[in-house]
């Protein structure tokens, strides 16, 4: 493949710089080095070369190319040696007026038609190239990190840049093995935008009381298939990367209800409890590894009240069945008995809600979460509501995990806690598209790739159903009367008409 940019050079050679030296060598670019620091720049290239050196060792590469590859890192000790380079990428301090001053040197030193890129994640590349001249050759370029192994890239439009700039940054991505995703400028462009449903959302959960930070984990794993819950995500990037990117968000979007941080995170970074780097977060780690609390055991119940299930519970053809599989006995008329275990399964509402609308008695009603078919997850989630008597809520545990699957009980809750953290997660990515950020297409792929999500959002929010996620959300505002979970345009007209969420907008 003919590379866009045979000599590139590197502004910062940290472990986000030295991740894109490494990428574009390999690529065959020759790769200038510049750091502000003497000798680190010298550094970075020894760094890569022993690291392809063990490569080679593994035999993962040729034994002659750490050399060869090598050989194509030029470390320069001033930006002046960066003249003949056709794209600079900089990978400083996270800081506008540093990243401005820079660019502006460039601007004197690189050829008129010159790239100059930014791999910025939080910044914006219309104020980053507002000072300039030039500022339609600026672009962003954001990489995740490590960069070998995250293979995709944002490609971020400012409002001036060109969009050629942006389409050579696409085709350079794709020789260098990356999977380029085009996105235009905005707080947190695709990836941080996407991600900011998962972990503010669960932080609200808890902060409600309707489960502690292992429940939710546990749940979010084995329901929707996560790698990682919410708060061991959180635990190994640590709160002082994570928190400040939710407050960062959240201000730059004039304070959304959706991205609305948590005073819980909040008090954690104020008190050291970063995560697995300082040994507590919001689990304790003892030679890396997290204390977890062991789950509950499911109780022991010597005799099983009748089940019965509400007219109006989600999937409630699979839950009879479910029921019948697991040996209950199950009335089947109107009203329940003064004995039954009442069941609802609502979604958005909580369980309070659905006994008082539908006059049950709410000691004896407990709440399942059918959003997910029952076949497709290896967790059930139930919910005690104030009332529900502790005999029927042990009745319901020990009924759901007669076959040996996960149960968790939570406090009441409007949405579980699944519903609640996929419908957020959907709507954020809806609205995304609605505002014409990226296309549905790069926003799966930059989530997929970029979070690691066993689906894109828009994906998820197909397989379970818009209309069921619309309802989900439109009964949480009515539980919580909060504006953070009004549905996006694009995910009630979608829901309306029956199209899929992945469908490109014309």
């Amino acid at each position: 493949m003919q590379l866009d940019f045979t000599r590139i050079g590197v502004v910062g050679t940290g472990a986000m710089g030295r991740g894109i030296a490494q990428i574009a060598a390999q690529a065959g670019s020759t790769v200038y080095l510049h750091d502000s620091q003497p000798g680190a720049a010298e550094a970075a290239r020894d760094h890569l070369h022993q690291q392809w050196l063990r490569m080679a060792d593994k035999g993962r590469i040729d034994a002659g190319q750490p050399q060869l590859w090598r050989d194509k890192l030029v470390p320069v000790a001033s930006l002046g040696e960066l003249a003949p380079c056709t794209l600079v990428v900089e990978a400083i301090v996270e800081r506008l007026d540093a990243k401005r001053e820079l660019l502006l040197q460039l601007e004197s030193i690189v050829a008129p038609d010159a790239v100059l890129a930014s791999n910025t994640s939080s910044l914006s590349i219309t104020a980053v190239a507002a000072t300039l001249a030039r500022p339609e050759r600026v672009a962003g370029f954001h990489f995740f990190n490590p960069v070998p192994l995250m293979k995709v890239v944002e490609v971020v439009a400012g409002l001036r840049t060109s969009a050629a700039v942006c389409e050579r940054l696409a085709r350079y991505a794709r020789a260098m093995g990356h999977t380029p995703v085009m996105a235009q400028d905005t707080p947190g462009f695709i990836v941080n935008h996407a991600g900011r449903g998962y972990g503010t959302e669960a932080l609200r959960i808890v902060s409600e009381g309707v489960a502690d930070f292992a429940t939710v984990d546990r749940i979010l794993r084995d329901q929707v298939g996560f790698k990682l819950g919410p708060f061991e995500l959180l635990d190994l990037t640590g709160l002082d990367v994570s928190h400040p990117v939710m407050e960062s968000i959240y201000h730059q979007f004039y304070d959304e209800p959706r991205f609305r941080p948590s005073a819980i995170a909040a008090q954690r970074l104020a008190g050291g409890l970063l995560g697995r780097k300082s040994g507590e977060g919001f689990y304790r780690y003892v030679d890396g590894t997290a204390q977890v609390p062991p789950e509950p055991a499911a109780p022991v119940v010597a005799e099983m009240p009748p089940v019965w299930v509400s007219t109006r519970a989600a999937r409630r053809a699979e839950l009879y069945q479910l029921l019948k599989d697991l040996g209950a006995r199950i009335e089947t008329g109107a009203s329940p008995s003064a004995q039954a275990l009442t069941l609802v399964a609502p979604l958005g509402f909580d369980v309070t809600t659905v006994a008082v609308v539908e006059r049950l008695d709410p000691a004896r009603t407990v709440g399942i979460d059918m959003l997910i078919d029952d076949a497709a997850t290896r967790r059930r989630v139930l919910a005690t509501n104030p009332a529900t008597r502790e005999d029927m809520r042990d009745a319901a545990h020990a009924l759901f995990a007669r076959d040996g699957k996960a149960v968790s009980v939570i406090c009441d809750s409007g949405g579980f806690v699944t519903q609640r953290v996929v419908a957020t997660i959907v709507n954020i990515a809806s609205d995304i598209c609605q505002q014409r950020i990226c296309t549905p297409a790069d926003l799966e792929t930059a989530v997929t790739l970029g979070l690691g999500y066993p689906l894109g959002p828009l994906a998820m929010g197909d397989r379970w159903g818009p209309t069921n996620v619309l309802e989900v959300l439109f009964n949480m505002q009515t539980v919580y009367g909060d504006m953070r979970y009004r549905p996006s345009p694009w995910l009630r007209r979608r829901g309306a008409i029956g199209l899929s969420l992945t469908h490109p907008e014309s």
